[in-house]
């Protein structure tokens, strides 16, 4: 895969052949628009000594589905704002949510084999996380898929919790990991992620998260996105940002996206 498809951010591009154009001060030279994003193998910057990278690490909910096209409006987008706003440009936020990813499937990810949502977290930390120049925090938000494509126990995602925080303690020495619990998924669109065991592994791992010691904090997406009465998340967080319509019931829009990075304890990552 060459490209990030629902970007959700729309993007300039020359035409193919042309000249170099990155001089032009109007838009002639650029006359095509995507919405999608093209990979790069990375981008690496020169920024003033002391600055703390976070990297959020997660699936299609820190990705951005169902934020708003060109709204910058996902939950590390809005982390961000909040970071440069309290202590300037002292602060970079990486979005590494891939749609799909879950923390510990697929078993085997391979050219040969490619797997919807790419590989598992675990897998993936390296070159996502520990791979970054200058990274000081991780938050971690992931699971749900584990649970809704994977099929996978409570037990096995707590699992590859406790073994991807060892190793990013490992690779990153004074690392802060901040876990972020899972938001409700009940009534979902999606037949696979609606089921009642899927609650019963949320609820599982969510209780380990608010009661382990191996994070330095969390951040409690679950409380700030739970409609108590009905067990998924609130109304107003559901309809898409983007097309309209009802939403999936399993990505929040730019309201829960909003609720959710302000439910980030900001002195967790000083």
């Amino acid at each position: 895969m060459t490209w990030h498809a629902k970007a959700l951010t729309t993007s300039y591009a020359s035409s193919p052949g042309s000249e170099p154009c990155g001089a032009a001060e109007d838009d002639a030279a650029i006359p095509h628009t995507t919405a999608s994003w093209f990979f790069l193998d990375a981008v690496d910057m020169v920024v003033a000594k002391g600055t703390r990278v976070v990297v959020c690490l997660g699936d299609s909910i820190t990705d951005g589905t169902l934020s708003t096209m060109n709204g910058d409006d996902t939950w590390p987008d809005v982390l961000a704002r909040r970071l440069h706003a309290a202590h300037g440009q002292t602060f970079a936020v990486v979005n590494a949510g891939i749609g799909g990813n879950q923390v510990r499937g697929p078993e085997v990810y391979s050219l040969a084999a490619p797997v919807n949502g790419g590989p598992s977290a675990l897998d993936r930390l390296e070159r996502d996380v520990m791979g970054l120049s200058g990274v000081t925090a991780v938050i971690w938000h992931e699971g749900i898929n584990d649970f809704g494509i994977g099929g996978a126990s409570a037990d096995a995602v707590i699992a590859g919790m406790r073994t991807g925080v060892a190793r990013l303690r490992a690779a990153i020495p004074g690392v802060r990991v901040i876990a972020a619990t899972l938001t409700s998924a009940r009534n979902a669109a999606q037949p696979a992620h609606a089921g009642t065991d899927v609650e019963e592994k949320r609820q599982i791992v969510n209780r380990f998260i608010r009661g382990t010691d191996i994070f330095d904090g969390i951040a409690d997406f679950d409380a700030a996105t739970l409609d108590a009465a009905t067990g998924s998340i609130w109304p107003v967080m559901q309809p898409n940002s983007t097309i309209g319509g009802p939403g999936d019931r399993l990505h929040p829009n730019r309201v829960g996206l909003h609720a959710m990075g302000y439910a980030i304890d900001l002195s967790l990552l000083l």
